[in-house]
């Protein structure tokens, strides 16, 4: 699965029912009610109000040891009981980008402890990042997560947690983006 592009786009119709769309930090994306989430191409169609696309490509920052401990726990996305998710598109500074890789490492982990704080949710809440900066995109990143409706409240603490830490320091754009199967 690695290098698949998708396409997420906000209409009037899809797949899932946006129940709540927030600019957390800088532009807002225009309102929409629907969002889908679809296997795409690099090609710069423009369908519905907006689309994103993403690009699941190779864990930047995860060690060895962590990505087998990811593998091991985190549950695929498409579950049955998984009828909530969130779709949060993500823009760090330029200040992120002009740090080397292992200075990012060092924030994201020993600072922030990202993938670590992550797996305490696992697996009840599933993930999947998608890369957009080196496509052109308006967004570095588009994260995509889906949970059953009884883990809404602990998927509230997560983000909270993460919104906390010095890496979120450095993200100028964000939309919260909460849907509903």
């Amino acid at each position: 699965m690695l290098n698949t592009i998708f396409d997420f786009t906000g209409d009037t119709s899809g797949e899932w029912e946006v129940i709540c769309m927030k600019t957390v930090k800088g532009d807002s994306l225009p309102p929409v009610s629907h969002l889908t989430k679809t296997k795409g191409d690099l090609v710069q169609s423009q369908s519905g109000i907006w689309t994103l696309k993403g690009i699941v490509s190779n864990l930047r920052y995860t060690e060895k040891e962590e990505k087998e401990k990811l593998v091991a726990i985190q549950e695929d996305l498409g579950r049955p009981t998984a009828t909530f998710a969130a779709f949060i598109p993500i823009r760090k500074s330029e200040d992120w980008w002009n740090l080397a890789q292992d200075e990012r490492r060092k924030i994201m982990e020993n600072k922030s402890q990202h993938t670590q704080t992550g797996m305490k949710y696992l697996p009840a809440i599933a993930r999947k990042l998608f890369h957009s900066r080196d496509i052109g995109e308006p967004f570095d990143f588009l994260t995509w997560f889906e949970y059953a409706p009884d883990d809404a409240d602990p998927f509230e603490e997560l983000l909270h947690t993460l919104r906390n830490t010095e890496e979120w320091k450095y993200v100028d754009r964000e939309i919260d983006i909460r849907l509903k199967k």
